[in-house]
């Protein structure tokens, strides 16, 4: 069965829309990730944007395809924006460049370019980072409301040169996630972790900086809902089941406890994966059923990776996983009208969506 290709690219004022509209609902989860953890989100982002342009150049010339009209589309960019926001700030520039590498020739221009790659491009990057270097992916810094007195980020020139000579001088306002705290804890009530645990006790319901960066992708996907980007099956599937997951397997709290429902809606990268990932058109399923049986499997894994796996914020995993099988659930979740042997549903444009 031929997949529906849902952006084509020999439309690019029609997907460049596209591109900007979501580059533009990313803007308050980028803003929340800026306010709470400085300027090392920032040169994430530039780094990828321009290694990310550089790569999708280089490969279309290679390929003798059209640089300019490929490079307008906006996709490379939209994947280094994303890619860039999820990446720990202040990781050293080499690490940066190779996880954009990867996105954009491993998980794109291999397979042919836009609308023919099997996995989502972001998180082919991400996911090799996480393999390749486990202790830089592991370094996020503080939120800003946790430092103590009298210290502060890095300002921008001397954040540009910690990336840029790595991690020195930086270790004192590194520690571990909320996701990281509650998957490691033995022995702590989880009212006890929290009324312990500065990142917990200064926040208010998922751990301070992280919950306010879910609300920000979070109200960009309700943008993206509102403008017909896509339409909600997927991330609201995820949600679902990441929701029924952590209920089923919440005990009030007691030591072994994995995390209420609110905490896991609103840490990591839930939001930014439900509303800009999940939704990719081009890796994940096509028809509304299919969707559903998709979002509701990446909520599943992301749990099950998060609470019983050794990577704290399962997203990348979970979606790469998800990519594997959703023609497969696009084969058995299209509709076959009655006396027909083989049929799909229509094409559906991303506008149509």
């Amino acid at each position: 069965m031929t997949r529906p290709t849902v952006m084509n690219p020999a439309e690019p004022r029609s997907n460049q829309t596209i591109m900007l509209k979501v580059l533009l609902a990313c803007s308050p989860g980028a803003v929340a990730l800026f306010w709470h953890f400085g300027w090392g989100i920032f040169i994430n982002v530039c780094l990828c944007a321009i290694c990310a342009l550089c790569c999708e150049a280089a490969a279309l010339r290679l390929r003798n395809r059209p640089v300019s009209l490929h490079l307008r589309d906006g996709s490379a960019l939209l994947t280094a924006v994303l890619l860039g926001l999820a990446l720990p700030p202040l990781l050293p520039w080499w690490i940066v460049l190779t996880g954009c590498v990867f996105a954009i020739i491993f998980g794109k221009q291999l397979y042919g370019g836009l609308g023919n790659n099997p996995f989502n491009p972001g998180m082919v990057g991400y996911a090799a980072l996480i393999v390749c270097f486990p202790e830089h992916m592991s370094r996020w810094i503080f939120p800003s409301d946790l430092l103590y007195e009298g210290t502060a980020h890095p300002g921008l020139w001397d954040a540009l040169m910690t990336v840029l000579t790595g991690y020195e001088g930086v270790d004192g306002i590194t520690g571990a996630t909320p996701l990281d705290i509650v998957r490691q804890n033995s022995g702590l009530m989880i009212n006890q972790l929290y009324d312990s645990n500065s990142v917990f006790n200064r926040g208010h319901w998922a751990g301070v900086g992280w919950e306010w960066v879910n609300l920000g992708f979070l109200t960009g996907g309700i943008f993206l809902l509102y403008a017909r980007i896509f339409t909600w099956h997927a991330p609201i599937a995820m949600l679902g089941s990441l929701t029924a997951m952590s209920l089923f397997f919440w005990d009030s709290g007691s030591s072994a406890s994995l995390g209420s429902p609110i905490f896991h809606l609103f840490s990591g990268a839930t939001m930014m994966g439900a509303f800009f990932i999940v939704t990719d058109p081009v890796s994940s399923a096509t028809s509304r059923r299919g969707r559903i049986i998709y979002g509701v499997l990446i909520g599943t894994l992301v749990f099950a990776i998060r609470s019983w796996g050794d990577y704290p914020d399962a997203l990348a995993f979970a979606v790469l996983l998800a990519n594997c099988v959703a023609p497969t659930i696009d084969r058995f979740s299209m509709r076959q009208p009655f006396g027909r042997a083989d049929t799909s549903e229509p094409n559906t444009s991303k506008e149509e969506c």
